[in-house]
């Protein structure tokens, strides 16, 4: 352990509690496990914790605010149709990120899948089925279902 990030909420009450009883700072983290600057840190309110990792996020609890406002309006949008409004009421972010923001809040959101549309040639062409491998035929979809229903 040793940093004052890696203390718990109850650790650092334990700390307090000790303290009052008089424990002096090496007894206080014998009985805890941590180091002694540790508990001097926490004792002496330097203890501030880890800083956060990572990138800076793009967006501010107001732009979230106006998001969480966007998405609570009508919850069946698209993400683009909530990107948009979202950089209408003045943020600008990508798709992601407001993909991001929705899952936080505790939304669930999906991506639509663009399927592929068929071209003219692949409309009109017929489907095939092959039924028998060994001597090469195949068979017309529409022909056997003729068959089957008729």
């Amino acid at each position: 352990m040793g940093k004052t990030a890696d203390l718990t909420a109850v650790q650092k009450a334990i700390i307090d509690t000790l303290k009052q009883e008089g424990k002096t700072q090496k007894e206080i983290s014998e009985r805890i496990g941590c180091s002694q600057s540790a508990v001097s840190r926490h004792l002496s309110g330097k203890s501030v914790g880890r800083k956060k990792c990572g990138r800076k996020r793009c967006t501010t609890r107001r732009g979230d605010r106006t998001l969480r406002k966007i998405v609570e309006k009508d919850r069946f949008q698209t993400l683009g149709d909530l990107r948009k409004q979202w950089t209408e009421s003045g943020v600008e972010t990508s798709r992601a990120t407001v993909y991001r923001r929705v899952q936080e809040m505790g939304y669930r959101c999906r991506i639509p899948q663009v399927k592929p549309l068929l071209n003219q040639k692949q409309r009109q062409k017929p489907l095939f089925l092959d039924t028998n491998k060994s001597t090469g035929h195949k068979h017309c979809i529409d022909t056997l279902l003729n068959k089957l229903f008729s």
